[in-house]
C-alpha cells in the first residue's frame, strides 16, 4: 500500500471553471480517474486528463530521498503554515520548487493524499521509509492539538539538528577511514609498478641486497603476482561488511557493542547517542505524547543497540510507575549529570526543557570531541604514512648507498 502511494504520475488536464472559461494545468495523481475527481472537488469540470509522458532526461535525474531532503521539507512546510498559506497550497509550492524529481513526487504525492480528505499523519505513515513513527507520532499530535504549525516548527529543529549530529560524527569517522584508504593506495601503486623497476635495477648490479630491501621486493612480488586477489578480497570483505551490516541484526548489535569500547570514538558515540535520546525525548514530550509512549520512538531513534534495549526496558518499568530518572541511573548508561537534569525536570515540571538543555550539551561535547579527534588523528595519520612511504623510499635507496661496495 505504502509503496502504491508512492507511485505518482503527474497528469495533464484540461477543462472548464466555474465560470466556464477553459483552464489548464498539471496535477499528480495515482490515475486519471482520482485527478478528475479531485479537479471536480475543485470546481473544475475536467474535459481532458492525459498521462504526462517521462522524459528520459528526468528519468535520469531521480535521485534517492535522504534524511537531508526530509529536514528541508519540514522547514519549509513549517515557514509555510507560519506565513498562514493553507496546508494544500503549502504542499504545492513546496513540492513543485523541489529539485529533486524523487522528493517531488513524494511531496505532491501526500498532497495528493490529503486533499482526497486524509489527515496529514495518516497520509505521511503511507510513506514508512521516509516518515518514521515519531515524525508521525508528532505531526497526529500537532493535528490532534490543533498546534501544526507549531509541531511543524519543533519537527524541523529536531530534524535539523540530529542531521547536523549525524553529519559530524560521520566526518569524524570518515576522515581516517579516508586517508588509510589513501595510503593504501598509494602503497599499491609503488608495490605494483615502481619497485619492480628498482629491482630490476638492483639485479642488473649484481652483489647481496639489504635484508629491509629484500623484504620490500619480496612484498612486491607478491602485490604483482597477486595484486587481483588483494583487491578483490578487500572489495568482498567491505561488500559483506556493508551487507552484513544492512541485514544482519545480530551483526549490527555486534558492532554497536564494539563501538562503545573503542578508546575515544566510543566516547562520541556516547555522547552522540545521549544527545539523540536528550532531543527526541524533549520534543516528543513538549508535543504531549505520553512519556510511556514517547519512549518507544525514542529508542529506535536512539542509533545504539545498546541503548535502544536499555530505553525499552527503561519504558516498561516507567509502565509500572517508576520514575524516568530512577530507571535512567539503574541501566548505568547515563552520566549522573543527566540523571541529575532529568529528576530537577521531572519535580519541576519541566522535563522537556532539561532535557533540551542536555541535548544542547551533548551536541556540543559532540562538537568539541570532533575536533579534538581530527587534530589527535593529523599527526598520528601523519606519522603513519611517514612510516610506511618513508620505510619504501629508504629501503630502495639503501642499495644505492652502498652501490661503491658493489663497485
Amino acid at each position: 500500500m505504502a509503496q502504491q502511494a508512492l507511485k505518482q504520475d503527474m497528469f495533464l488536464w484540461e477543462g472548464t471553471d466555474r465560470a466556464g472559461k477553459r483552464v489548464k494545468g498539471e496535477m499528480s495523481g495515482s490515475s486519471d480517474a482520482l485527478v478528475k475527481a479531485l479537479l471536480r472537488r475543485q470546481g473544475v469540470n475536467p474535459i481532458k486528463v492525459r498521462r504526462k509522458p517521462r522524459s528520459l532526461l528526468s528519468l535520469a535525474g531521480k535521485k534517492k530521498i535522504t534524511p537531508k531532503d526530509i529536514a528541508i521539507f519540514s522547514r519549509q512546510l513549517a515557514t509555510m503554515l507560519s506565513a498562514g498559506v493553507p496546508l494544500v497550497q503549502s504542499f504545492e509550492i513546496v513540492g513543485r520548487g523541489h529539485e529533486n524529481p524523487s522528493m517531488q513526487e513524494l511531496i505532491l504525492g501526500v498532497k495528493s493524499d490529503v486533499e482526497a480528505g486524509n489527515n496529514l499523519a495518516d497520509a505521511l505513515a503511507k510513506r514508512p521509509l521516509q516518515f518514521d513513527d515519531l515524525y508521525v507520532n508528532l505531526v497526529r499530535a500537532g493535528e490532534h492539538a490543533g498546534i501544526l504549525e507549531e509541531l511543524m516548527h519543533k519537527i524541523a529543529t529536531y530534524k535539523e539538528k540530529t542531521e547536523a549530529l549525524k553529519a559530524r560524527i560521520k566526518k569524524a569517522m570518515f576522515y581516517p577511514a579516508a586517508i588509510m584508504v589513501v595510503a593504501f593506495v598509494i602503497t599499491a601503486i609503488l608495490m605494483i609498478f615502481v619497485i619492480p623497476q628498482f629491482a630490476s635495477l638492483f639485479t642488473s648490479f649484481g652483489g647481496d641486497l639489504p635484508a629491509m630491501t629484500q623484504m620490500v621486493i619480496k612484498v612486491s612480488d607478491f602485490f604483482v603476482a597477486y595484486w587481483w586477489a588483494i583487491f578483490g578480497a578487500l572489495g568482498i570483505g567491505v561488500f559483506a561488511f556493508l551487507q552484513g551490516r544492512r541485514r544482519s541484526r545480530g551483526f549490527r548489535d555486534v558492532l554497536d557493542r564494539l563501538s562503545l569500547k573503542v578508546p575515544l570514538f566510543g566516547e562520541l558515540q556516547m555522547k552522540g547517542t545521549i544527545a539523540r535520546f536528550a532531543r527526541t525525548l524533549s520534543t516528543m514530550f513538549a508535543a504531549g505524547v505520553p512519556l510511556v509512549e514517547a519512549m518507544e520512538s525514542v529508542a529506535r531513534a536512539s542509533g545504539n543497540v545498546v541503548y535502544e534495549r536499555a530505553i525499552l526496558k527503561m519504558r516498561d518499568d516507567i509502565a509500572t510507575g517508576t520514575q524516568l530518572q530512577a530507571t535512567m541511573r539503574e541501566s548505568g548508561l547515563f552520566p549522573n549529570m543527566v540523571v541529575q537534569m532529568v529528576s530537577i525536570g521531572e519535580e519541576s515540571g519541566s522535563l522537556d526543557q532539561m532535557l533540551g538543555k542536555v541535548a544542547d550539551f551533548y551536541e556540543a561535547e559532540v562538537d568539541n570531541l570532533v575536533d579534538a579527534l581530527s587534530s589527535l588523528m593529523e599527526p598520528i595519520i601523519m606519522a603513519v604514512l611517514g612510516v610506511v612511504i618513508g620505510g619504501l623510499v629508504v629501503a630502495m635507496y639503501l642499495p644505492i648507498f652502498k652501490m661503491g661496495e658493489v663497485i
